[in-house]
């Protein structure tokens, strides 16, 4: 009875493995599944134009020349509602009630204007990007970094994925994380 109990039990055993592969995977596959992915993995900063073209002044037309946009690469929508961005100096524009389509970019302009599904408006009244060194950084609704554009200075010897974003100045680093940054860094203005 003893070898009959031992057979039984190998049977068994092995159907508990075998379920348990089945099960790993399917969670593999669910987990690849690109759909299952985080919406921040398909927002990111897509271009800045931190140096409005023509002389910085307080204009609404050298304020709004200062632009950043953010794409979201996903075929869904992404809920920006309480999404931010912000500079190194800690001025910070949050979305309010902004649903970023599919394959759409919105740019986020310095001076005042009447939002659209396009484009949004800080309403400030002083430039925000610094046109020598800065850091643009979108943060999602519970405070995760999302992704980082920086540029000037020597930030270009730590780039891993660099991407042109003012024809300008060819030091900008566009940096992608999803890591939680404790506080803002100060920098210098104009």
């Amino acid at each position: 009875m003893s070898a009959f109990m031992s057979v039984a039990a190998r049977r068994a055993g092995a159907a508990v493995l075998a379920a348990g592969a089945l099960v790993g995977t399917f969670a593999a596959s669910a987990s690849a599944d690109p759909a299952a992915r985080s919406h921040r993995e398909f927002v990111e900063i897509s271009g800045v134009q931190y140096n409005a073209p023509g002389w910085d002044n307080r204009s609404y037309r050298s304020l709004n020349g200062e632009w950043v946009d953010v794409t979201n690469t996903s075929r869904r929508a992404v809920n920006l509602d309480g999404w931010t961005l912000s500079g190194r100096d800690g001025r910070t524009y949050t979305f309010h009630h902004y649903r970023l389509g599919g394959r759409s970019t919105v740019r986020v302009h310095t001076g005042p204007g009447r939002d659209t599904y396009r484009d949004v408006y800080q309403n400030r009244r002083n430039h925000v990007w610094d046109n020598r060194s800065d850091t643009a950084t979108l943060r999602d609704d519970r405070n995760w970094k999302v992704d980082t554009y920086s540029w000037g200075g020597d930030r270009d010897r730590y780039d891993r994925d660099r991407r042109w974003g003012n024809d300008r100045d060819r030091h900008d680093r566009h940096d992608r994380g999803d890591y939680r940054d404790g506080g803002h860094g100060h920098g210098g203005r104009r």
